[in-house]
């Protein structure tokens, strides 16, 4: 079939057959072949950018390197300073693709990638999807996402929508009424599969739920789910598995980057070892066992236009103990780096803690549609929800014990009552956030 979204990518000098191509060899590596593969890769890269790159040089301090781990790791506080200073000899803001990061790390920079590292990772999407029968350039997406409301913004992305055949359900209004006509469009067309916030798509579960409706049912043509960009807890998984009535597919991945993390057909998050180096590594940056928990640190194998090598994206995850050089697998994603909660005892936890604790509890009736979670001093907490009722003292106090018991006693809780939940300007919902500072 005709693709108008494979012939953008080319009328863009995105060179995606040969990406295709290039990336179906790599695959077909054996495992010791791509462990050296990934070898040369990392030396290729390093090289390049010594070379080539004056910022990257200078954060090394030398023009050659022999130990790997020697190598500095590349924070987004390094990457706050003009694109111009960060792009490598012979690419400029023309001839590279130019993107910037979404901020949720409040560090947001503007990066480049070079036009072939950016088809590769097109070639990554198409080969990952493809798992679950899903064809980027064909399939027909059912997309929860935000979208820019200034005009110029706004028609760029309704233009790529309709070039890469996406549907686009805001989230910025998931009222009952408006997740009403999302279910009216789902009667009437023809979806593939859905894409979005984990958030979003889990509040139009809750909305199926209570009218006691699996999408499956109105919109047979639906194969599968992938969410994205926000944790996904077991509960909800559940959750939407039942009211969507379709595979659930757990997706992580940085604009910057690639497709870090892909759920595959046997339930294992697959990290991508095609075009990412993943290392988790610890506060001193050494390089931590399998199975340890430490920050997910990234080297982008192939972007030659702007260096991501050892780059910490800030967030704090786990290798699965049977990982293999050519088969990385994500055990856990804990959070985010900068989401950690402090506690007058001193002690730390990752801020999604709170989350685990008080979502089974707040949630067991099904009153409480969405919540998040804010540090406002060393020993007190607001919990900002939205529900039809107000919760209740008894369960106020179910989950004052609960903290008490799995955290630490005499922390206060305020619980305020919303509307709505402010997101990101892209749609996300930050579950935790930490306005308290440690002096």
């Amino acid at each position: 079939m005709f693709s108008l979204f494979d012939l953008s990518l080319r009328l863009n000098s995105f060179p995606i057959k040969k990406a295709k191509a290039d990336l179906e060899k790599i695959v077909k590596l054996s495992e010791n072949e791509k462990a050296n593969f990934i070898e040369i890769q990392k030396k290729i890269i390093v090289d390049f950018h010594l070379k080539n790159n004056s910022f990257y040089k200078q954060l090394v301090g030398n023009s050659t390197f022999q130990d790997w781990e020697k190598l500095p790791v590349l924070n987004k506080t390094n990457l706050q300073q003009s694109l111009k200073k960060r792009l490598s000899k012979g690419y400029n803001i023309n001839n590279v693709y130019l993107n910037k990061t979404s901020g949720s790390s409040g560090t947001p920079f503007i990066f480049a990638k070079d036009k072939y590292c950016h088809a590769l990772t097109w070639a990554s999407n198409f080969m990952r999807f493809g798992w679950y029968d899903i064809n980027l350039s064909t399939s027909y997406q059912a997309r929860f996402y935000g979208i820019p409301k200034d005009f110029i913004g706004n028609t760029k992305e309704r233009l790529k929508d309709f070039l890469s055949r996406r549907y686009r359900f805001s989230v910025f209004d998931l009222s009952d009424e408006n997740l009403e006509l999302f279910l009216i469009s789902f009667r009437t067309k023809k979806f593939d599969y859905i894409n979005g916030y984990t958030s979003s798509i889990v509040l139009f579960a809750k909305f199926l739920q209570t009218k006691n409706i699996v999408l499956k049912d109105i919109c047979p043509s639906l194969k599968v789910c992938m969410v994205t960009s926000e944790m996904l807890f077991e509960e909800d998984k559940k959750l939407l598995e039942i009211q969507l009535g379709i595979p659930i597919v757990n997706e992580y991945g940085a604009s910057e980057l690639d497709l870090i993390a892909f759920q595959n057909t046997n339930g294992e998050w697959q990290i991508n070892s095609e075009t990412l180096y993943v290392e988790i590594l610890d506060d001193n940056d050494i390089v931590l066992p399998y199975g340890e928990a430490g920050r997910v640190v990234i080297t982008s194998l192939f972007n030659k236009a702007h260096p991501f090598i050892r780059y910490d994206i800030g967030d704090i995850g786990i290798l699965d103990e049977n990982s293999t050089l050519d088969k990385p697998i994500l055990k856990k994603l804990i959070g985010r780096t900068n989401d950690i909660v402090h506690f007058p005892s001193g002690k730390k936890s990752p801020g999604l803690i709170f989350y685990y604790i008080t979502k089974s509890i707040i949630e067991d009736d099904g009153n409480v549609k969405e919540f998040i979670i804010n540090q406002k001093k060393l020993d007190r907490f607001e919990i900002k929800y939205v529900s039809e009722t107000e919760l209740s003292t008894a369960k106020i106090e179910k989950m004052q014990q609960a903290i008490d018991l799995y955290l630490e006693p005499n922390l206060n809780f305020i619980f305020t009552k919303k509307e709505s939940l402010k997101r990101s300007k892209r749609g996300k919902l930050k579950q935790f956030k930490s306005d308290f500072i440690l002096s």
